[in-house]
């Protein structure tokens, strides 16, 4: 009888295949099927050639070739076609046997699944999975959540498989219940967005503020790197801006500036409104690529307006410093909101998600993989309560000598009008976080007055509630208060 098979795997696209390679490669014998057959075919005589890997040809053969516990990883796409999947393989499973959903699934779709699973004796978990193609390939940062009876029997292989630190700890670990894997990879993708578009606002202050060229640009990203600065981003866009088309000239000069997206950060962008976590800067990130799909408006827009970009002045040396620690300071702003809604996700759902090893997760392998996060992971391994990142003695040291040139640049961006969206809501997000006093008081004497909802008062104690007849006429019946 031929050896059964360890894992196997549904879905032969290329972060599929990349998978699979990658378990071939570090030992484990993977069961390979695709809904459209001849692609098996095609992968077995093509990259699987002279590997260990083999085929399965139905549902129904792929499970008869796999050791019990089964353990069947899907990579499809996201929404329905995970729910048929499911379906089609529960004839073919027996109790204890393990799903997992690969692909970037919304997390109370993950939540719904592991339950429901869970009733018929099915154990299914819900993992991010982060890198790209080359990381599926050589080793990407995963993020598994659901079934934790589970982990065990999956824990060998995804650890194998996954990306490491420079020390060997394997960016994968068990991330918490139900959907707290694709939630934290949800969050890790609004990050993405974030820092992709931080990225893109220091471009454009070099290129039109200060009318740098594409060689200087590069030559400031690279050295960018050598400081906190230093991630994944920050090397592949020193390469993009080095990259010359057939001409001889600038390729990114010529892509069309309309940007794509497909919903990870938009999630993030919700699940922050509905759990009323202020992640200023991620929504912005998603609202920037909004604007730049306006292309012909825009265009349109700049005429009617006579829209110029005035040259910044002075030291272009200082200038360049300055947009360096702008860059790095929203950034950190950008993890610390991520990090408060990953807090809040787990405390109302009982995830008890690790905030050291999330960070941990991220150190290599996936898109935003940076130098900072192993002082993130220290951070909270030094203070597991820590609420905000910034508070940490490292990066509030940072944000500190950031502040002036981080408002400097900021405030020369509005004035000679070049777009900073998330540099401005990240140096805004800071102010009003670190104010003691806001002007809610006035607006909730504004809410009071219009719809008597209500307010505090700061001669009173917390929790009661006053309405004033402000005119007179409105009477003393207040309407029900709630939080937003």
């Amino acid at each position: 009888m031929s050896v059964k098979g360890d894992i196997g795997v549904i879905g032969l696209a290329v972060m599929g295949q990349n998978l699979i390679l990658n378990m071939n490669d570090h030992g484990f014998k993977v069961v390979a099927y695709n809904r459209t057959t001849s692609k098996v075919d095609e992968f077995l005589q093509g990259a699987a050639k002279g590997t260990n890997i083999i085929g399965a040809y139905s549902l129904e053969d792929l499970a008869a070739k796999l050791e019990k516990p089964r353990k069947v990883m899907l990579m499809v796409r996201a929404g329905d076609v995970v729910d048929q999947f499911i379906e089609a393989l529960l004839p073919h499973l027996e109790e204890g046997d393990i799903i997992i959903d690969g692909g970037n699934s919304n997390y109370p779709d993950t939540n719904r699944r592991v339950k429901a699973l869970a009733e018929k004796g099915i154990r299914f978990i819900g993992s991010g999975v982060s890198g790209g193609e080359e990381g599926a390939r050589h080793g990407p940062s995963i993020m598994p959540g659901g079934n934790a009876e589970a982990w065990p029997y999956v824990k060998p292989i995804f650890q194998a498989i996954s990306a490491k630190t420079e020390q060997g700890e394997p960016c994968c670990d068990w991330v918490g219940g139900e959907g707290a894997g694709h939630f934290v990879k949800m969050v890790h993708n609004g990050i993405e967005y974030g820092d992709m578009q931080l990225i893109c606002e220091a471009y454009q202050f070099l290129k039109e503020g200060l009318g740098l060229s594409y060689e200087e640009m590069k030559a400031i990203f690279a050295e960018w790197k050598k400081t906190e600065l230093d991630s994944y981003l920050i090397d592949i866009t020193t390469d993009i801006l080095g990259y010359k088309d057939s001409d001889g000239e600038p390729l990114v000069e010529k892509i069309l500036d309309t940007a794509g997206q497909k919903g990870t950060g938009k999630w993030t962008g919700i699940n922050a409104l509905d759990f009323g976590i202020p992640l200023t800067l991620i929504t912005e990130s998603v609202f920037a690529r909004c604007v730049s799909s306006f292309k012909d408006q825009r265009v349109a827009a700049n005429q009617l307006f006579n829209k110029t970009v005035t040259p910044v002045e002075g030291d272009k040396k200082v200038w360049i410093e300055a947009v360096r620690k702008a860059l790095l300071a929203s950034k950190i702003i950008s993890y610390a909101q991520g990090f408060m809604l990953i807090r809040e996700a787990s405390e109302q759902f009982g995830w008890n998600i690790n905030y050291g090893a999330t960070a941990l997760l991220w150190r290599e392998g996936c898109i935003i993989r940076s130098r900072f996060l192993g002082n993130i992971r220290d951070a909270y391994e030094a203070n597991p309560d820590l609420i905000f990142l910034g508070s940490d003695s490292y990066f509030k040291g940072i944000l500190e000598n950031a502040l002036s040139d981080w408002r400097k640049m900021v405030a020369k961006s509005i004035e000679v009008g070049i777009p900073m969206p998330c540099m401005a809501s990240a140096i805004t997000f800071l102010d009003g976080y670190t104010s003691a006093r806001l002007p809610a008081n006035l607006l909730q004497a504004q809410r009071d007055y219009f719809g008597a909802h209500t307010y505090e008062r700061t001669d009173k104690p917390r929790g009661e509630f006053f309405h004033t007849n402000w005119t007179g006429r409105g009477g003393n019946i207040a309407s029900t208060t709630y939080d937003v």
